[in-house]
């Protein structure tokens, strides 16, 4: 790959992840502060993104697969994407913000599949180089956070106050169009397909991959991964509201402390697997979930400020060795003839179904715990996805039988 494109493709992974993490992770408090959204409504807007990722295999099956470039497709989504997000920008109640965040989404989460598309598509060996591409989309979701806290001040409690966490919308529409435009002159990814091949609704949503529930443990792990996106969700849609509320400066730019725990673990990850195999280390995904959320529920701003940041940190161990090792597990165990429907269908039950449900839940649990002068009893909020943590851990190390022999083998 030459140079120059090894360059553009880069450029374009950290664009693609500086829009999502350029207003997503203060969506919360944005919501909260701002648009005075209760907990239910705060859980609908963050149900865009499992509607989006429900949608988006139809837009990448039916459209992008068979009609036009790749590259193109993601211009005309991000420029699209970017006049909605400046309609979230100029939206002052959560009922005018609701529909524009759902419109937003069904167009920005199939990009992050064309993203995928384009980069692969230049790749000679994908399995080594892909990562030192994608790593640059985490870069640009952490620089996106510290802008928003050290250079911006925008999460700030008095710019909070003042309503200016809505330019986080602007920041990430001017973004939108950059990469909207920047898209078109990306190597050319012509469809997959043509016009003429028919793609059934079964392969479009990976529904194909259904007959690998036969297998006992791969539906245990199925179960699994769509249970631990309840917890999951809590994090996404309280973490940021918590820990402003709780009085700790540039909450945006200390949650970045995620991703880059994320990169560590990432590169840990192999090793790990290798060594102790899938079950043990999906286990370790889980008990991080739980020792996250207990951290969360007795931690506080002030003394007890390190229990919060390790909680924050704790992200690379609860999303790599149960995400990023079950994507590992789903292809080794799917063979060539399922891998890229079973992929798919991990994909639709996790972010969609599972974050859906987990959303709702998180929601109708934050309003629950609301006290008589509109607080909430954020250690409630905690511990409940601390329990449904530890239970899918239970369920899991007593129904999962280690296949480390046979998924190395396959």
């Amino acid at each position: 790959m030459r140079p120059t494109t090894r360059i553009q493709l880069s450029m374009m992974m950290f664009l693609e992840f500086f829009i999502w993490g350029g207003w997503f992770v203060s969506l919360g408090t944005f919501l909260s502060a701002n648009l005075d959204a209760s907990g239910d409504q705060m859980a609908n807007v963050f149900s865009t993104q499992s509607w989006g990722a429900i949608i988006a295999p139809f837009i990448i099956g039916l459209i992008a697969d068979r009609y036009f470039n790749a590259e193109k497709i993601l211009g005309v989504l991000h420029i699209a994407g970017a006049a909605l997000m400046y309609l979230m920008y100029c939206s002052d109640d959560i009922a005018a913000f609701f529909p524009y965040t759902l419109g937003y989404m069904i167009l920005y989460m199939p990009t992050i599949a064309l993203t995928n598309s384009v980069a692969f598509n230049q790749l000679n060996d994908p399995e080594k180089e892909f990562s030192g591409l994608r790593v640059w989309g985490t870069i640009g979701w952490i620089i996106a956070g510290l802008a928003i806290s050290y250079l911006f001040h925008w999460d700030s409690q008095e710019n909070v106050e003042k309503g200016l966490l809505k330019n986080t919308f602007l920041l990430s529409g001017i973004a939108a169009l950059i990469l909207g435009l920047f898209s078109f002159f990306l190597p050319k990814t012509p469809p997959k397909k043509s016009t003429g091949e028919k793609s059934s609704l079964s392969e479009i949503l990976g529904l194909d991959a259904l007959k690998l529930l036969k297998d006992k443990n791969f539906a245990v792990f199925f179960i699994a991964s769509v249970l631990i996106c309840v917890p999951l969700a809590f994090y996404y849609q309280n973490a940021h509201p918590y820990l402003t509320s709780s009085g700790m400066a540039d909450a945006t730019g200390k949650m970045t402390i995620g991703q880059i725990s994320e990169v560590l673990f990432m590169l840990l990850l192999p090793l790990f697997f290798k060594k102790f195999g899938f079950k043990k280390t999906i286990l370790v995904g889980m008990l991080a979930w739980v020792l996250r959320y207990i951290l969360f529920a007795y931690g506080n701003a002030g003394e007890l400020a390190f229990m919060l940041l390790t909680g924050i940190a704790l992200h690379g161990i609860c999303y790599d060795f149960f995400f990023v090792s079950g994507f590992i597990y789903t292809n080794a165990k799917a063979g060539e003839k399922y891998k890229s429907a079973a992929q798919g269908l991990i994909t639709l039950a996790t972010y969609g179904v599972g974050m859906l449900i987990g959303f709702k839940v998180a929601g109708l649990i934050a309003d629950n715990y609301k006290t008589a002068d509109g607080a909430i009893d954020y250690k409630m909020v905690w511990l409940i996805p601390a329990a449904i943590a530890a239970v899918v851990l239970v369920l899991f190390l007593v129904f999962f039988k280690d296949d480390k022999k046979n998924v190395s083998e396959q």
